[in-house]
């Protein structure tokens, strides 16, 4: 990991012990609300791996925080501007794409704003989010192929598509030149199943 990638990533995993111990629940029973190995907790925790998208969403959905929340500082009264260049980088493809999340609310309705590059021939793929995740993009500059739940659809510069979230989805370049999109994702009630579970508990 490069400088930036490292602070970032310590600046994840102190977000996500202090959740943790403010809920008073072991690495364990993180990991197995989360879906992920312990080995995983510890490592995000200390710093020292560049976690997925998917990953997170995991993490932030089982402590009920919303992605935003483990990657920004806690959000203020007051607007919060985020500079060109100042997003939290949770994607780098293999030939330099970028996924930048660059803005998001709290839980427990949480949306998302991201800002997308694909390289020629990089794909991203990403698990089924939440129930009742949707997402919305536009294309800037580029060709952008989306299949979602398994069917295709191409996109070029100005197109815009909705779809659900809480499928398996897939964003690819099949173009020679870098594909460029803005993406927003709503996920809400984030942390209520985990709040329900805990009243019953």
């Amino acid at each position: 990991m490069d400088g930036e990638m490292e602070a970032l990533a310590r600046s994840i995993g102190e977000r996500v012990r202090q959740e943790r111990q403010d809920r008073r629940w072991t690495l364990d029973q993180l990991a197995e609300a989360a879906g992920v190995s312990r080995r995983m907790v510890v490592n995000v925790e200390q710093g020292s791996v560049n976690p997925s998208v998917g990953t997170l969403l995991r993490l932030s959905d089982a402590l009920g925080v919303g992605l935003p929340a483990l990657v920004e500082p806690p959000v203020s009264a007051q607007p919060r501007v985020t500079r060109q260049g100042d997003g939290a980088v949770l994607w780098s493809g293999a030939h330099g794409g970028r996924g930048v999340l660059v803005a998001g609310t709290e839980s427990p309705d949480v949306l998302e704003l991201w800002d997308w590059t694909l390289q020629p021939g990089e794909s991203h793929t990403s698990d089924a989010h939440a129930d009742g995740t949707r997402e919305l993009l536009q294309v800037s500059a580029g060709t952008l192929v989306m299949t979602v739940d398994g069917e295709s659809v191409t996109l070029g510069p100005g197109d815009a598509l909705s779809f659900p979230g809480d499928v398996d989805h897939v964003h690819t370049n099949p173009g020679d030149v870098p594909t460029r999109f803005t993406l927003a994702v709503f996920e809400p009630g984030v942390g209520l199943g985990a709040q329900r579970s805990a009243t019953h508990a």
